[in-house]
């Protein structure tokens, strides 16, 4: 059974700006018709705040992002909210379709482990440490200045809380330091929802050969982001193709094995897409290239979505503290 899990889209911010995601739009790039001609089964929306927004107003801008999610899946048949890897397996074999949350950035929690267990039992499953600037818990891949040389104090008891209640640490956006620190701290596998390689895209987004190898052999997962940026950065204004997807993912399967890859477009977060990939219902191109270039069936399987939900299904493991959800 293939399940296809998207790591990575931001979508509610659309939502509060009043997207009716039950209807196929022209806006955008994700709504749940385009995601069902997607064939995608999962798709993790991203709560996504600026590192430049006030933490209060962080905060609340994310409680009314879990809300509008909630009230836009409650709204439409076919489509429920998961919370953990056997209910995205269970909600495939009943034919619907799930949604999961994520955070992205840490900022709004501050230094409050307790709004981390919060956002826990409100149903984000996990947190992208931080954005384009330093915050709390560590520093960015894009900030000016290093403010912690990594993770800071407190970001070493983030992590191990996310460890202890079964929530995937994402090291998108974060700086190389703060990537190896997270590596040290966590004693579970991590993951990268949204990143691309930095060997064919010279980006300090972009995850470089060492890391992903270092990621791969703690058990983690890369999934490839649809940023024309992240994916060629050399090039002037020429966009690249959905192809360019396919080499990146080609590039980690070189580096770290086929088990180690898979995908978080970044979709309605991102100003513009590759061509022939200009939302989720075009996701298909993508495997039919990989299919081309003599992936198996099997192999197209643990891409889709199979590696993604057993590093879900480790952390969940993992876990060692009970939360009343």
């Amino acid at each position: 059974m293939r399940l296809v899990i998207d790591t990575h889209c931001d979508t509610p911010g659309r939502l509060l700006c009043g997207a009716d995601l039950s209807v196929r739009g022209t806006d955008g790039h994700f709504d749940y018709p385009r995601m069902a001609d997607g064939g995608v089964d999962c798709e993790f929306f991203a709560l996504y705040t600026p590192n430049d927004m006030a933490p209060d107003v962080a905060l609340r801008t994310v409680m009314e992002m879990a809300g509008a999610v909630k009230d836009s899946i409650a709204a439409t048949a076919g489509v429920r909210l998961a919370l953990s890897s056997s209910e995205i397996i269970e909600n495939k074999r009943n034919g619907i379709r799930s949604i999961a949350m994520g955070l992205e950035n840490a900022a709004p929690l501050g230094k409050s482990l307790g709004l981390l267990r919060e956002m826990y039992r409100m149903g984000v499953r996990y947190v992208t440490l931080t954005h384009n600037g330093n915050n709390e818990v560590c520093d960015a891949a894009l900030a000016a200045e290093e403010r912690w040389h990594g993770l800071s104090p407190f970001g070493k008891e983030f992590v191990s809380e996310m460890n202890r209640m079964g929530m995937l640490v994402d090291v998108s956006h974060v700086s190389d330091k703060s990537f190896y620190d997270v590596l040290e701290h966590s004693f579970a596998p991590v993951v990268a929802t949204h990143s691309c390689c930095r060997a064919l895209s010279d980006h300090p987004r972009n995850m470089d050969d060492d890391m992903i190898r270092a990621l791969a052999e703690r058990g983690g997962v890369v999934q490839v982001n649809f940023y024309p940026l992240f994916l060629d950065a050399g090039r002037d204004k020429a966009k690249p193709s959905y192809k360019r997807v396919a080499d990146h993912i080609d590039h980690v399967v070189g580096i770290a094995g086929v088990e180690s890859v898979g995908i978080g477009s970044d979709f309605d977060g991102i100003d513009c897409t590759p061509a022939g990939l200009e939302d989720i219902s075009r996701l298909p191109v993508l495997f039919s290239e990989l299919s081309l270039r003599g992936y198996s069936e099997n192999e197209l399987d643990m891409i889709a979505g199979g590696n993604f939900l057993r590093v879900m299904k480790a952390v969940e493991e993992a876990k060692t503290v009970k939360l009343h959800e």
